[in-house]
């Protein structure tokens, strides 16, 4: 079984403006949509959409999150969700006609009871299963949490895969996590440098496993993607053609596009496609890809 953890999901309310944005003045929507949202939750639903059966496991608080776990449910994911007394899930607004441009919540302190709650559900994972950590966390929780994970789990025959940035993610290196997904621009930021191309982006995620990453996956948006696998094999590739309509979840859809298609050969070539094909085609539609858009994307590499 899978198993995406999301400590701080949201209710994504998605708008586009009657006219142009106007600070200081009242702004009418001509559209909105609202979705559940969070990085291991997109991980889900896309697993979920390619047939792959997982879990969604997190917190959630108040009428926020109420809501949350229903759109989920809605979409047949299962859901094992700690709900908190206090708070509520964050809501992020996200004005569709300026890419980019969003306002965030904050989202609700997460007590160490409920920490504990959650490790308790991760003491029950065995041999073979899967474990995603992604996203960002809460302010009330330390940057060790995802570390702490690991080390808890660390010798049961778990799969661990990361995808985070700054020390969440260097400090769960040395727990060989199964697969780590940064970007070329987060992989840059770990060793002060700027990378442009894949040739690039080639050493420095072999760095990254000679810290302990058995797989180390590079998303570059547009200019495509590197694999440096633990069989140590390259793989690069072009960005997909198709037109770019909605990035959000895009990283999210390539890291269960692998998942998926590591599960279906354990073969890395072709989970690296299926993890392209994935973020591609969530990056060419409206919402977080179909199993049939991945497929068309998949037939054209």
């Amino acid at each position: 079984m899978i198993y995406t953890v999301t400590f701080n999901p949201s209710l994504d309310y998605i708008v586009s403006m009657e006219k142009e944005f106007q600070m200081g003045m009242t702004n009418r929507t001509s559209a909105e949509q609202m979705f559940p949202g969070g990085k291991g939750i997109n991980v889900s639903i896309v697993l979920k959409n390619l047939g792959i059966e997982n879990t969604a496991l997190g917190f959630t608080a108040g009428f926020t999150g109420r809501q949350i776990e229903n759109e989920i449910r809605k979409m047949g994911l299962l859901t094992n969700f700690i709900n908190i007394n206090n708070g509520f899930s964050r809501i992020n607004v996200k004005l569709k006609d300026y890419d980019g441009t969003e306002i965030n919540g904050m989202g609700p302190d997460i007590d160490s009871g409920s920490v504990d709650q959650l490790y308790k559900q991760l003491d029950r994972l065995k041999e073979g299963d899967v474990i995603v950590l992604a996203g960002s966390i809460p302010k009330c929780l330390p940057d060790s949490i995802y570390r702490d994970i690991l080390e808890r789990l660390l010798g049961k025959g778990i799969l661990f895969v990361v995808d985070a940035v700054g020390d969440l993610l260097l400090n769960v290196l040395q727990y060989q996590p199964f697969f780590i997904k940064p970007n070329n621009h987060e992989l840059g930021d770990i060793f002060n440098v700027t990378l442009n191309t894949r040739e690039e982006v080639v050493p420095y995620a072999k760095k990254l496993q000679e810290r302990g990453a058995r797989n180390v996956l590079v998303s570059m948006a547009g200019k495509g993607a590197v694999l440096v696998d633990e069989e140590g094999n390259v793989h690069t590739s072009e960005a997909p053609k198709g037109k770019l309509i909605n990035a959000v979840g895009a990283g999210d859809s390539m890291v269960a596009g692998f998942l998926a298609g590591w599960t279906m050969k354990k073969d890395y070539e072709h989970a690296f496609r299926m993890g392209i094909s994935a973020g591609s085609a969530s990056a060419f539609s409206e919402l977080l890809a179909t199993k049939e858009e991945i497929e068309n994307v998949f037939s054209q590499l």
